[in-house]
């Protein structure tokens, strides 16, 4: 499918959604709150979906750049949104209709592209980001270039160098309050650990701002899937992403609240996102749900008491068959 510009993009989806009465803004961050009975489980509603940024193109000096392959997302203390693609490019997001305002490209040392996974928007404006290339986490400034680069541990690189499959390694990364302390999810397990045991690692903030090695926890997943994304809730507690994939059958995407216990992670199932309301969304392939893709990204974009509004974003790997989708939920932890 051949991307379309964003401008008509928005305006066909503002159209499409007046007409089916399902939302009334082009996107997640514009809709008002739905009414009782979009329930996903007792803790998760869905208060929206927008396909707006699906097959789009952000205008370039030199070249257009495909709007898609969406990873991670991110909210700075102003309430900006940053969005990260996989292949490299960092997305700054107008928070309340998602359109493009920037794409800052990514590299490493040798100017090569990242497999970038995880996006931390840090307290100073520069951006962590972690990548499966290695496993590898960089800090970029505001322009792009390289800051710093953070100690991972050996058994976590990807083999033969440590343990960690190729393209299954640092898949979430997320800073808890305070700032002080990073986390990174491991996206499944590392060779000869059990099929459900995944790692975290955490690094702290030093005095001069850098920072050093943290310990390091165990989470068990459901079976078959792998973890797409970890975000730290204001409490400090993790909300965890786990997301499978099945032939012929579609995506599971199931979202977890885990805390710390000593070495472990203990997790709570908040909602099976199979169970969400569909509000009137397809999918060009096979899903238990047609809401459903492969949700990779998702940070916090606001919180009232004990229920947090969380904005998800899928990977569509640049296919055919698969959607650049956002949803808002509302979380009740």
């Amino acid at each position: 499918m051949r991307p379309r510009t964003l401008r008509t993009a928005l305006a066909t989806l503002t159209a499409g959604l007046a007409a089916a009465g399902c939302l009334t803004a082009a996107g997640p961050a514009t809709a008002r709150e739905r009414p009782p009975g979009n329930e996903c489980s007792p803790s998760v509603s869905l208060t929206g979906f927008s396909d707006a940024l699906d097959k789009t193109t952000y205008p370039g000096t030199h070249a257009d750049t495909f709007v898609g392959n969406l990873s991670a997302l991110s909210q700075d203390r102003h309430g900006s949104l940053a969005a990260l693609s996989d292949r490299s490019v960092l997305f700054r997001l107008d928070a309340r209709t998602l359109e493009p305002r920037g794409a800052l490209p990514l590299a490493d040392e040798q100017g090569a592209a990242l497999d970038s996974e995880g996006l931390v928007v840090d307290r100073d404006g520069t951006y962590l980001v972690s990548s499966e290339t290695e496993p590898s986490v960089r800090r970029h400034s505001r322009t792009g270039e390289i800051l710093d680069r953070l100690p991972v541990p050996d058994a976590l690189r990807t083999a033969p160098a440590g343990g960690a499959r190729a393209n299954g390694s640092f898949e979430g990364l997320t800073l808890l309050p305070g700032g002080r302390t990073l986390l990174a999810s491991m996206e499944y397990p590392l060779a000869g650990d059990p099929a459900d045991l995944v790692r975290f690692q955490t690094w702290q903030r030093t005095g001069r701002g850098d920072f050093r090695l943290g310990a390091p926890y165990t989470y068990r997943t459901d079976t078959g899937l792998g973890i797409s994304e970890t975000t730290a809730t204001p409490d400090g507690r993790l909300l965890v992403l786990e997301r499978g994939f099945t032939a012929g059958v579609g995506n599971t995407v199931r979202l977890h609240l885990a805390e710390r216990r000593g070495t472990a992670l203990r997790k709570t199932l908040l909602a099976d996102l199979a169970h969400c309301p569909s509000l009137g969304a397809t999918a060009r392939q096979p899903q238990p749900n047609p809401l459903l893709d492969n949700f990779e990204g998702m940070t916090v974009t606001g919180r009232t008491g004990s229920r947090l509004d969380v904005l998800i974003v899928s990977d569509d790997n640049q296919s055919a068959v698969q959607t650049t989708r956002f949803l808002r939920l509302r979380v009740r932890v």
